[in-house]
C-alpha cells in the first residue's frame, strides 16, 4: 500500500476541521434563532394572569394555562415515578450483571431502538394498549407513555455511570465479604450518584416538552386536574391547541407556553450538566 504524501493528509485534515467547524456552526445557529424568538415572543407575552388563570374556551380572550402547568408536573411526577425505578434496575442489570450475556446484548438494542423511536408511535401503541380498552382519554396513560420513552435514557446512563466506578472498589468490598447487593447499593451507588442524577434528570428534560404521545393519550383540558383518570391539562398540547387557533390571542399565548417549557428544560439540562461537572 502506498502511503499518502505529507501534504495529502494535511489537506485532508483542514478540509475535515472546515466541514466539521461549519456544521457545528450551522447547528449553533439555528438553536441561537430558534431560542432567540421563543425568548423575545414568550417573553412580551408573558403575564401574571397567565400563571394563574384557567384555560379558556378557543375564541375568549383573556386566561391562562395555571391548570395545564400543573397538569405537566402531575404527569412527568407520575412517569418519573414509573419510569425512573424500571430504568435504574436495567442499568444495574447491564453493568452489574449481565454486561456481555445475550440478554444484556438484547436489552441495549433494544434500548437503542427505543431511544430512537418517534414518540408518536410510543403514543399509539399506548393508545390501544389503554385508550381502546377504557374508553376515554386519561392522564394515566399519558403519564406510562412519557414514562416508556425515559426508560431507555434512564437504562444507558444508570450503565455507562456505573461502568465508570473503578471495579477495584467492588472487588475490595467483596474480598471483605460484603453481598454484592449492598456492594451496589452501598458503594457503587454513591460513588455513581451524581451521574445517575444526570441521567435522570435528562429523561425529565427529554420528556418535558413531549406533544404527540399526549395526544393519544391524555389530550388536553380546561380544568384543574383533580384526577388523572380523565382528559388532563399539560402545557404541550395547550400549545399545540393554541398555536392551531386564528386568533392573536391564543398565538401569544402559545409563545408564551413555548417560553415557560423551553426554559424548564434548559434548567433542567444545566442543572445535570452542572451535576456531571462537579462529579469530574
Amino acid at each position: 500500500m502506498t502511503p499518502r504524501s505529507l501534504w495529502g493528509r494535511r489537506l485532508t485534515d483542514i478540509l475535515v476541521r472546515i466541514l466539521s467547524g461549519m456544521a457545528a456552526f450551522v447547528g449553533v445557529f439555528f438553536l441561537g434563532w430558534i431560542l432567540s424568538e421563543i425568548v423575545k415572543r414568550g417573553m412580551g407575552a408573558m403575564n401574571f394572569d397567565l400563571l394563574t388563570q384557567l384555560t379558556l374556551p378557543p375564541g375568549m380572550e383573556g386566561g391562562g394555562f395555571s391548570n395545564a402547568i400543573l397538569g405537566t408536573l402531575l404527569l412527568t411526577a407520575l412517569a418519573t415515578f414509573l419510569g425512573v425505578p424500571i430504568g435504574l434496575c436495567a442499568g444495574i442489570y447491564l453493568a452489574e450483571f449481565g454486561r456481555e450475556s445475550k440478554l444484556a446484548d438484547l436489552v441495549r438494542f433494544s434500548s437503542n431502538i427505543l431511544m430512537g423511536m418517534p414518540s408518536i408511535i410510543v403514543g399509539v401503541f399506548v393508545y390501544s394498549l389503554m385508550i381502546m380498552r377504557i374508553g376515554h382519554f386519561s392522564g394515566y396513560a399519558g403519564a406510562v407513555a412519557l414514562a416508556i420513552i425515559m426508560l431507555p435514557v434512564v437504562a444507558r446512563t444508570a450503565e455507562d455511570m456505573l461502568l465508570l466506578v473503578p471495579n477495584a472498589l467492588r472487588e475490595s468490598a467483596l474480598a471483605l465479604g460484603v453481598p454484592k447487593w449492598r456492594v451496589i447499593n452501598n458503594i457503587v451507588f454513591r460513588a455513581a450518584k451524581s451521574g445517575l442524577m444526570t441521567g435522570v434528570l435528562l429523561s425529565i428534560a427529554r420528556v418535558s416538552g413531549e406533544t404527540a404521545p399526549l395526544l393519544f393519550t391524555a389530550l388536553n383540558s380546561m380544568y384543574w386536574p383533580e384526577t388523572l383518570s380523565g382528559p388532563t391539562a399539560n402545557l404541550p398540547v395547550t400549545i399545540f391547541n393554541y398555536a392551531m387557533q386564528p386568533y392573536g390571542d391564543a398565538v401569544e399565548k402559545a409563545w408564551a407556553a413555548s417560553f415557560l417549557v423551553t426554559v424548564g428544560v434548559l434548567g433542567l439540562t444545566l442543572f445535570s450538566r452542572l451535576l456531571l461537572k462537579t462529579r469530574k
